[in-house]
């Protein structure tokens, strides 16, 4: 079922999430982020992942859909190197704001799939961006709260 998208200024968006547990079932969860992500593309043509709490769950699981969907629950991530990258971040709950920020160039991302596997990828570049600015969704940290400096703020034009 498609869900409201929480939008900054919602205080639910800056609540650390709870781990899942393994007794715990999360199948609608999992089908409510695609249902959400899917209208989000449809209207905005663009929209690659989405993070529980966007949609009000405070729960550690990040859907991405690429090519395939894929699931992380869970996640932890570790950055192997120290290099850094600057970016516009945007974001379904900042619909418009684009923040410039600093994300780390790689990332290892280690997770527990819909299945109950442990897993581990290696991402760089606008993938590792991109999972790191989900992953923030999962500690209550919004793309605002890591803009380089008090400029780093646009709005595009029509």
């Amino acid at each position: 079922m498609v869900k409201p998208i929480l939008l900054l200024g919602s205080s639910d968006l800056y609540d650390i999430s709870r781990p899942v547990t393994e007794t715990e079932n999360i199948k609608s969860l999992i089908e409510d982020l695609h249902d959400t992500l899917q209208d989000w593309r449809q209207k905005n043509n663009a929209g690659r992942a989405i993070a529980a709490p966007q949609i009000g769950i405070k729960k550690r699981v990040i859907y991405m859909n690429i090519d395939e969907p894929i699931i992380f629950i869970n996640p932890r991530l570790e950055f192997p190197t120290p290099k850094m990258m600057e970016i516009w971040d945007d974001c379904m709950s900042l619909p418009g704001l684009y923040v410039k920020v600093r994300r780390y160039e790689q990332c290892n991302i280690h997770f527990t799939d819909i299945e109950g596997n442990k897993k581990n990828f290696y991402l760089q570049g606008s993938l590792s961006e991109l999972i790191q600015h989900e992953y923030d969704h999962l500690e209550g940290v919004l793309a605002t709260m890591r803009a380089i400096d008090s400029k780093s703020f646009r709005m595009p034009r029509d």
